[in-house]
């Protein structure tokens, strides 16, 4: 065989044996490191060369589009819903983000909602107190609602939504909803009580509260009711109150019993927080499309007000899809899901004692009505640095009872908290910890560097391993983000292409 290679007796015949690691035997050799190869994602048609004899990494692909994951290059999708609704991947219908702040935590948000949207899910964003959703709700056609000093006001006495709906019922399940009506505003004005005088309000306070609503739905009024109503039924004193408080007959007494209720409730009637609760609603939620209540022109100083407004417009929505979900029951409208996105939750926990048993009222009924839920804060110090121990236990609960959690740059004095919260390997550990590290300065340049772990999160669901993934967004996702200059630079580093708001990363576009 004229120019053809020379084989030896002693490997003539002989078919190199391949290892994982490399080629056995003579010529052969062998690799101590391999390099996880990028994964690619392609239709049968696009790919037709390859398909079928290539099989793609774990990483579940149902859900909104979010990003890579960093181990193996694998798109991740992935939100509470479709996790529940369609894979059975979580329990409940919610999540919940922590993170240092700048770090991406409602970039991850928003991402959802642009995604849901294209499914037909209605999101709700019940308190923006930095107006960071204003801009996509916008451009998704929706709905923003302004409340602050001198803008809007939010009537908690209004039945809203739950009185809308009631009024197109009958029989029971019209008493049954103007029944949960009263009982949900008495319990929102008894938290907005709490929070103006800094202590928990009696439950003879609230039976008093309710009983009163309860009269004043009776009188004729022509409008809804204010608190200004609320205050003057009061001081006046029908035999009905009179009675709760065992003073028949006997006004000194009636006046002792009601002066510690009537003095807070005067706060909200006549104090820096009458402009925004003594009013009528200047504007009702619409839930046929994207809804966002912007907060920011509320200064972050007044927490007071803050906090008030906040658990005001999340028990708002609350109560309009409970509303919702009745007119469904009853073949009046039809069945829509909702995606609630409650951040800045640490401003609630901090405004009040016992504010964490009226979030926890609040939101646990998501799954039984329809809704997949968001809950956000910046640390697990925002949970267990309550005063209260009850209250401590009862915040942990919120993130035990999520179905997934996205855990973004946090300090290693967090761990051990966290740990017992969620639990972590070492590995995941570090990495979190790694994803803390403050910005750096470049050289060149002297301008400070995007932080090493914004856009990254750990996706936790349940006891499994958690995925790490960095996000990814598109050129017009990058406008309306506040952040939009520093995850432009990242963007633009990566030359990724531009693309609409309608369109979502190409799973297979290289990284």
């Amino acid at each position: 065989m004229a120019g053809g290679p020379v084989l030896s007796g002693r490997n003539w015949g002989q078919v190199p044996r391949i290892g994982s690691r490399g080629m056995h035997g003579e010529g052969g050799g062998r690799v101590s490191y391999l390099d996880i190869p990028t994964e690619y994602r392609g239709t049968s048609r696009q790919v037709c060369g390859l398909w079928p004899y290539v099989v793609g990494a774990g990483t579940p692909m149902v859900g909104v589009p979010l990003g890579r994951n960093i181990i193996t290059g694998a798109t991740l999708c992935c939100d509470p819903i479709a996790w529940f609704e369609r894979a059975n991947l979580i329990s409940n219908p919610s999540m919940f983000t922590l993170a240092k702040p700048g770090l991406g935590k409602s970039t991850i948000n928003r991402r959802m909602i642009v995604g849901l949207d294209f499914r037909g899910t209605v999101s709700l964003v019940p308190g923006d107190t930095k107006g960071e959703y204003t801009a996509l709700m916008r451009a998704l056609g929706g709905q923003v609602i302004q409340l602050g000093r001198g803008m809007g006001a939010l009537n908690p006495l209004d039945l809203g939504e739950m009185g809308s709906a009631a009024s197109r019922l009958v029989g029971s399940a019209r008493h049954s909803l103007l029944q949960e009506a009263t009982g949900r505003r008495s319990t929102m004005v008894a938290a907005l009580i709490a929070i103006v005088r800094k202590s928990l309000i009696t439950g003879d306070e609230e039976a008093l509260l309710g009983r009163a609503i309860e009269l004043l739905d009776d009188t004729d009024l022509g409008r809804p009711p204010i608190l200004g109503d609320l205050a003057q039924l009061l001081k006046d004193g029908p035999e009905a109150l009179r009675r709760m408080v065992l003073a028949d007959g006997n006004d000194d007494k009636y006046r002792l019993a009601i002066e510690p209720l009537l003095k807070s409730l005067m706060s909200l009637v006549e104090g820096p927080l009458a402009n925004t609760f003594n009013r009528q609603t200047s504007e009702r939620l619409s839930l046929d499309r994207p809804v966002s209540i912007d907060l920011s022109s509320i200064p972050a100083s007044e927490k007071t007000l803050e906090g008030a407004v906040l658990l005001t417009c999340w028990a708002e929505a609350f109560a309009s899809i409970e509303a919702h979900d009745r007119l469904t029951a009853a073949g009046l409208e039809p069945r829509r899901n909702f995606f609630l996105v409650l951040d800045e939750l640490w401003r609630i926990l901090r405004a009040g004692v016992g504010l964490v048993d009226r979030v926890d009222e609040l939101t646990r009924l998501n799954r039984q009505i329809g809704i997949g839920q968001s809950m956000t804060t910046h640390s697990t110090a925002d949970l267990l640095s309550l005063p209260n121990p009850e209250d401590r236990e009862k915040a942990k609960g919120f993130v035990e009872r999520s179905g997934m959690v996205f855990l973004g740059g946090l300090p290693r004095a967090e761990m051990d908290s966290l740990n017992a919260i969620v639990p972590l390997s070492s590995r995941e550990r570090e990495l979190i910890v790694e994803w803390s590290i403050p910005p750096g300065i470049d050289n060149k340049t002297g301008k400070e560097m995007p932080p090493p772990g914004r856009g990254k999160f750990l996706v936790k669901a349940g006891a499994n391993a958690g995925i790490p993934i960095q996000t990814a967004l598109t050129q017009a996702e990058i406008k309306l983000n506040d952040t939009n200059e520093r995850w432009a630079n990242r963007i633009a580093d990566d030359d990724e292409p531009a693309a609409g708001l309608r369109g979502m990363p190409a799973a297979g576009a290289k990284r």
